[in-house]
């Protein structure tokens, strides 16, 4: 039991380790604006957190058949012997640095998506602002009116 735990664990390590490069390589598309190699790395990030949910649960289950209130490998670490509980806590503590480094780069990817949003958000508004009509403007009936300032329909017959 003590093996297949430690698999699973090391199965997550390396799935994390795969996944703190799959973060770099969208930030790095991130800033290049390579919208469509963003959105292919997304669709693997998501599908790679779908297994690691996956692993978890099935981690979880190999837990609560040990000790049946576990909830986590640090609370069966006790009932093992030394040389198994001390590889356990290896594999954890490279899965905790592992979700820390996951962690700091997601966080540095949506920054630098939030910035790229607000970015195009403004050019769109400054580009708005540029061709709405200031003042007065022909109407749908081709006279001069005075322009609204918002946008609206146009109706009219063909």
């Amino acid at each position: 039991m003590t093996g297949r735990i430690q698999e699973n664990l090391s199965r997550q390590l390396k799935a994390l380790e795969l996944l703190e490069e799959l973060l770099e390589e969208e930030f790095s598309y991130l800033k290049t604006s390579k919208p469509q190699s963003v959105s292919r790395i997304e669709i693997s990030i998501q599908e790679l957190m779908r297994q690691l949910t996956v692993e978890r649960l099935s981690l979880r289950a190999a837990v609560q058949e040990m000790k049946p209130e576990a909830r986590r490998v640090r609370e069966i670490l006790p009932l093992l012997e030394p040389a198994g509980a001390d590889a356990l806590r290896a594999i954890l503590a490279g899965l905790d640095k592992a979700e820390q480094a996951c962690a700091r780069r997601a966080a540095k990817n949506q920054n630098l998506v939030l910035a790229l949003h607000q970015q195009s958000r403004n050019l769109l508004q400054f580009l708005h602002d540029r061709i709405q009509p200031k003042g007065t403007a022909y109407s749908a009936s081709g006279r001069m009116a005075r322009a609204a300032n918002n946008p609206t329909l146009v109706t009219g017959r063909l």
